[in-house]
């Protein structure tokens, strides 16, 4: 036996598989979290609303959804590290999918474009007796480019349904290949550090988006001295592909090691019937069981399963604690899809800050506490010994605080800035611009010396510019609609003015997101001493399924409508519709939390429910006991009476 120890390879051992398994997660979940900290940038980059960004968040749990029941059912049929390998690989490939709409389009262009007529830098002035100013941020019509400009969002949705589809078999496959292979002790150590390092995996990815989006997108096709814009500028776009192919890179060399992979390994401590209670033939104590499972399984077939699948459902369904319980954690979900795909842009358009700030703050604060808050939860069960009552006391309790420190956010916030033409209400175009020939797909803002913003230096009558040492435009003057013929115009936005909000606004997000964290391991006990032992993996199986088609597919979409809902302003390419240029950020505030409170709410409406319904069932419970009582008392008395008699 030691010299087959002696000479077991590196991957026969479940230590190495935890630890690359460990490491694929985390770069699967990095994809995830790369992707929302850029989808405001892919909105402006392509043109794209809030709702289609939403449904592209939301398009990988499709292929998940469709395929997670017949992946469950193959099982060990398989070879399980192979196929996980295929779901790497498949996963690559869908990063490089979602990258590629960077090379199949042309440059960015932003409204530059004088470039090509000589005044390198300065454009948009108002010109009476010349052409229109510059045409669309977006580029123009006429170009080549344009042809794959209008295939990119398609990409975009194939390359997240083959992200979607890639990852089902990596953690049920792994986590079920650990579990048969370690040892009884050690079995949960190795999913705990699992899921610990699977937790970091969309913060990595945040983190990564803060770096990249400081990068210009076109990076890779003009030099640095060639970039006008900066990280400030509501024009800017960073390097959003360039964390697709880095992340490609590393599900590639995560995917390798697992073709090389045994499909059963030699199990821990294989020496007799040791404490694990494993023996020579690897059976542990209810291998046998197990294996009976996995025979009769095999013998229903795929038909059969599915045929009986709706009575399973239903038998699960009927308890009303689960149901509640699920209902709850749904509720919860749906503001995580929320706070994960489009707070980062919230945060952005709120305070004026880049995608890559925001981005820090949702990977940097309140995800790491999330993850703190979803362990203090476990470790509040095992300290408490808490039952199904407790736990749901303790669910309830954290949602009430979470709610509490989520009133704040409502109230704290910058107002939109006053906006030519188009805020606090639309008017007319003056007279002062109406001779200077101005496109109406122009954007290239500025902040008149009175505070009043344009979309462009020709909105505000603007004649002349004052360039700095680059030969870019430091100052717009002459500017006819900014205070009279003296006025002039800043190049940018002029912005909220309330950055000193951010800090106590960010302090009362994580506090939200903790609290709120600290139920879901305590809702996840009630689901599993809710429901029988032998329904407890469908049981587990249908809420990741509701979790995928109540939350996380429809619930970006609906913020995403509510989000353009509170468009003031929108871009337009070729006369069509694109991305939203300003929002009214009070009514962007108000919407957006607003629908996350009330998902809050009725979550602690289900476990205020579940809690309800636990407190009838004890009741009944000890009206039985009583009843008992009662019976057995009045035949004592009955006893002795007729003794008394006799």
């Amino acid at each position: 036996m030691e010299v087959k120890v002696r000479n077991r390879s590196v991957l026969n051992s479940v230590k190495t598989f935890v630890a690359l398994h460990s490491v694929l997660q985390m770069s699967l979940l990095l994809v995830s979290g790369y992707m929302k900290s850029s989808i405001s940038t892919i909105e402006r980059r392509y043109g794209l609303s809030s709702q289609k960004s939403g449904l592209l968040a939301a398009f990988n749990e499709v292929g998940n959804t469709l395929l997670i029941v017949f992946v469950s059912f193959l099982g060990s049929r398989v070879h399980r590290p192979r196929v996980i390998g295929l779901g790497a690989l498949l996963a690559c490939l869908a990063s490089l999918l979602m990258a590629l709409p960077h090379f199949l389009s042309g440059p960015y262009r932003y409204g530059r474009a004088d470039r090509e007529s000589g005044s390198r830098n300065v454009s948009g002035l108002c010109r009476p007796d010349g052409a229109l100013d510059a045409p669309s941020s977006n580029g123009t019509c006429e170009r080549p480019a344009d042809l794959a400009h209008r295939d990119v969002y398609p990409l975009l949705l194939l390359a997240q349904l083959l992200l979607g589809v890639a990852s089902v078999p990596v953690q049920p496959f792994g986590i079920s290949y650990i579990d048969d292979h370690a040892s009884r002790k050690n079995s949960p150590l190795y999913l705990g550090i699992v899921l610990a390092v699977t937790a970091i995996g969309p913060a990595l990815g945040f983190l990564s988006g803060a770096f990249m989006l400081r990068l210009y997108v076109d990076l890779d096709k003009m030099s640095a001295d060639e970039v006008e814009l900066d990280g400030g500028d509501l024009r800017w776009v960073g390097a959003w592909w360039l964390g697709f192919l880095v992340a490609s890179c590393l599900l590639f060399l995560a995917a390798l090691p697992y073709f090389f992979f045994p499909r059963t390994m030699s199990p821990e401590d294989q020496s007799g019937a040791d404490e694990s209670g494993v023996d020579k033939s690897g059976a542990d104590e209810s291998g046998v069981d197990e294996k009976l499972q996995l025979d009769i399984f095999q013998e229903l077939g795929l038909l059969h399963f599915l045929k009986s699948f709706p009575g399973l459902l239903r038998r699960t369904l009927r308890s009303p604690v689960y149901l509640l319980v699920v209902l709850a954690q749904v509720n919860l979900a749906a503001v995580v899809a929320g706070i994960g795909t489009f707070m980062a842009k919230f945060i952005e358009k709120q305070f004026g800050r880049t995608p890559g700030f925001s981005a820090v703050i949702i990977g940097g604060a309140c995800i790491p506490l999330a993850v703190l808050g979803t362990v203090l939860g476990g470790v509040s069960v095992r300290r408490w010994n808490l039952g199904i009552g407790g736990a749901g006391k303790l669910c309830a309790a954290a949602i009430s605080l979470s709610l509490f420190c989520g009133i704040p956010l409502a109230f704290t916030g910058c107002p939109t800035q006053q906006i030519h033409g188009i805020f606090p209400s639309r008017q007319a175009t003056p007279q002062c611009s109406s001779a200077c020939r101005c496109s109406g797909e122009s954007f290239s803002p500025v902040c008149g010396s009175d505070g009043v913003e344009f979309t462009s230096p020709c909105r505000a009558g603007c004649v002349a510019a004052e360039t700095d040492g680059a030969d870019r435009a430091a100052n717009f003057t002459d500017c006819r609609c900014v205070g009279g013929a003296d006025g002039w115009a800043a190049p940018g936005t002029c912005g909220g003015g309330c950055g000193r909000l951010l800090l106590p606004f960010a302090i009362a997000l994580a506090a939200t997101c903790f609290t709120s964290s600290l139920s879901q391991t305590p809702s996840f006990v009630m689901i599993l001493r809710t429901v029988s032992a032998r329904d407890k993996s469908l049981a587990v199986g249908i809420q990741y399924m509701l979790f995928r088609v109540l939350a996380f597919m429809p619930c970006p979409v609906l913020y995403g409508l509510v989000i353009d809902s509170t468009c003031v302003h929108w871009d337009h390419k070729c006369g069509k519709q694109t991305s939203c240029l300003y929002y009214d950020l009070d009514r962007f505030r108000h919407r957006f939390l607003g629908v996350q409170g009330l998902f809050m709410c009725g979550g602690l409406l289900c476990f205020l429910l579940t809690l309800l319904v636990l407190h009838k069932r004890e009741a009944a419970s000890r009206g039985a006991n009583g009843s008992v009582y009662e019976l057995a008392d009045e035949a004592g008395k009955g006893r002795e009476e007729n003794r008394g008699r006799s």
